[in-house]
């Protein structure tokens, strides 16, 4: 159900991601109070990147869930913010997230819908 895209302009090797991904994926579920096995987690280098007319570090991340509410997005946000700045160094002021909720029948999975 829960859906957290990370996109940065950060590089990052393979053990870094492994571990923030897990890191992440762990951590939401807690937060969310949903079992980590509907979690996931997905990590994107995108190198053409720019905010505020710079490249300098910068992450964009989507977090989608089921049932998601405005009263979730402010203690979401510090977590992410903390996760991504330790693990890219990417400064919390250089990092965007945009939160979604989706409705149940309009999520899909193992052949059917939430």
């Amino acid at each position: 159900m829960p859906l957290l895209s990370i996109e940065t302009n950060q590089r990052a090797d393979d053990a870094s991601i492994a571990q923030l991904l897990k890191l992440t994926s762990r951590a939401l579920a807690e937060q969310l109070g949903k079992p980590e096995r509907y979690v996931m987690v997905r990590f994107q280098h995108n190198p053409d990147m720019l905010f505020a007319g710079e490249d300098t570090p910068l992450a964009y991340l989507e977090m989608k869930s089921i049932g998601l509410s405005e009263s979730e997005t402010g203690d979401l946000s510090a977590l992410l913010c903390r996760l991504v700045e330790e693990e890219l160094k990417v400064p919390r002021d250089r990092i965007y997230i945009e939160f979604a909720s989706a409705p149940r029948k309009l999520w899909g999975w193992n052949g059917g819908t939430f």
